[in-house]
């Protein structure tokens, strides 16, 4: 049995060995690794969710928006951002009103208790942007950026380009 374990531990650091370069496999964990870093310090910094930080954190910086300029801001998905923001405005971080320009758009505003929840929260999230500044050199940064620009875009092209064998005869 204990060969068998061996083996089979030799086997997956063998694997994972193999798998350290590809980046699809890296993703998910680094993401992973953000997320749970990031909720650990806001649950120091008051309990806020991600999502509740960075919609105080847009909306402290950009002022009201529309939940579809929140989630173009946020690059994330509109449902996630209706899913949270009644929560947060139970809370009483937000105030969500029709707009009167468009009676289909919401307005998002921070309330005086979102401005002090962000406030709480900010100095923290502020040294881990810091730290992460002085773990690589700008130009360091930038060209992270610039290749998570290029990924970005790559993973939204369109699907064809992969599901078509170029080598097969039709």
């Amino acid at each position: 049995m204990a060969e068998q374990t061996i083996n089979s531990e030799t086997r997956a650091r063998a694997r994972r060995a193999q798998t350290r370069d590809v980046v699809f496999t890296r993703l998910p964990a680094a993401y992973s690794a953000s997320r749970a870093q990031g909720q650990k310090l806001l649950q120091a910094a008051g309990g806020l969710t991600i999502v509740e930080w960075r919609t105080l954190w847009d909306l402290y910086e950009a002022g009201p928006l529309t939940i579809r300029d929140l989630s173009y801001v946020q690059t994330s998905d509109h449902s996630l951002l209706s899913r949270a923001l009644p929560d947060m405005k139970r809370k009483g971080f937000v105030t969500m009103a029709r707009s009167p320009d468009d009676g289909r758009q919401t307005i998002v505003s921070l309330t005086e208790k979102g401005r002090a929840a962000y406030h709480k929260a900010a100095p923290i999230m502020a040294r881990r942007r810091a730290a992460l500044r002085a773990e690589f050199t700008p130009e360091e940064l930038a060209t992270f950026i610039n290749m998570m620009d290029r990924l970005d875009e790559f993973l939204r092209s369109p699907l064809n380009r992969f599901l078509n064998d170029p080598d097969q005869n039709d």
